[in-house]
């Protein structure tokens, strides 16, 4: 049951609180490891919102959000989109609402930069997370980012 769920800045202190934060076995191929997401941060620190997911004073999960990135990847900057790039959950505290607090703190925070969307994606198949997506308002764009998906829920 989620407590008191909030959202830290990764910091020397929390780092490895961060980087011990796993997902089910069978889930790692869906999802890159944290330590990938903060590599990622640290080479696109302009676009990049890493956080430790903590409820009480117990590590639950990993986000990281991206605002305002050139999806189009041509430069003109026509297609700029802000979402959640990445979301891990710890293994033993999945189902408890930490995935639906990640992504409504991400909504928030695109509102308050003036976003009026979410961008998503994920890998497709079984056991994936696309339920879960379109169970908080995703929609499929009809495009895809690799083998994922791409998914965005409109912020009203």
């Amino acid at each position: 049951m989620i407590t008191a769920p909030r959202l830290e800045t990764i910091t020397p202190a929390n780092i490895d609180a961060a980087l011990d934060v796993r997902v089910h076995p069978d889930q790692e191929h869906r999802v890159a490891p944290v330590v990938r997401s903060l590599a990622e941060a640290y080479v696109h620190p302009d676009t990049a919102w890493p956080r430790l997911i903590v409820d009480g004073d117990r590590p639950v999960g990993f986000l990281m959000a991206y605002f305002d990135i050139d999806f189009a990847g041509d430069g003109t900057g026509r297609d700029l989109r802000s979402g959640l790039w990445r979301l891990n959950i710890a293994a033993g505290e999945q189902g408890r609402g930490y995935g639906r607090f990640a992504v409504e703190s991400v909504a928030a925070e695109i509102r308050r930069r003036g976003g009026t969307r979410v961008t998503t994606s994920w890998v497709p198949g079984d056991n994936g997370p696309e339920k879960f997506y379109l169970a908080l308002g995703f929609r499929p764009t009809g495009e895809t980012s690799g083998d994922q998906t791409v998914g965005e829920l409109l912020l009203t």
